[in-house]
C-alpha cells in the first residue's frame, strides 16, 4: 500500500510531481464513474484503486516536500534581511501568519533533532534569524 511515509524516500520533489501530474491527467482525461477504457477514448484509461491511492500520497509527499522547501526559502529571506510583512507578502498572508507557521516549522527541526540526540544549538539560532513578527532584519 502507497503511503506518504512509504514513498517519500523514493521522490525528489521533481520527480514526485512528475509521477503526480502523469496520474492526475491519466485521471483527469478517464471517463467518468467507470473503470477501465473508453472505446471512443482509447488513451483515455481509469486509474487502478493501487493508483489512486498513490496519487493521493503523492500529494501529500509533494506537499511535505514543498512545505519544507518554502520554510527554507523563509528563513533565507530574513537572513537577507527581509522583514515579516515582507514575506507574508511574498506568501499572500500576514505577517503574523508567515511567523507562526515558521515558527512551527523551527519547533518541528528542533523536535526531530532532539530524537536523534543532536543538541538545540540549530533551532537556537534559527529562533534567533527569525525574531519577533513585528522585527525587521538589517542584513
Amino acid at each position: 500500500m502507497h503511503t506518504p511515509d512509504s514513498i517519500e524516500r523514493q521522490f525528489t520533489l521533481l520527480t514526485a510531481a512528475a509521477r503526480y501530474e502523469e496520474l492526475r491527467v491519466r485521471d483527469a482525461l478517464a471517463p467518468a464513474g467507470r473503470g477501465g477504457s473508453d472505446a471512443d477514448e482509447p488513451d483515455a484509461v481509469s486509474l487502478s484503486a493501487p493508483e489512486a491511492l498513490e496519487l493521493l500520497a503523492l500529494s501529500e509527499v509533494i506537499a511535505r516536500k514543498a512545505g519544507y522547501g518554502r520554510q527554507l526559502a523563509v528563513r533565507t529571506a530574513r537572513a537577507t534581511g527581509a522583514s515579516w510583512s515582507q514575506i507574508g507578502a511574498a506568501l499572500g498572508t500576514s505577517k503574523q501568519s508567515a511567523w507562526e507557521a515558521h515558527a512551527r516549522w523551527i519547533e518541528d527541526q528542533a523536535e526531530q533533532q532532539r530524537r536523534i540526540g543532536d543538541d538545540d544549538a540549530w533551532a537556537e539560532a534559527a529562533r534567533d534569524l527569525a525574531g519577533p513578527p513585528d522585527e525587521v532584519r538589517n542584513a
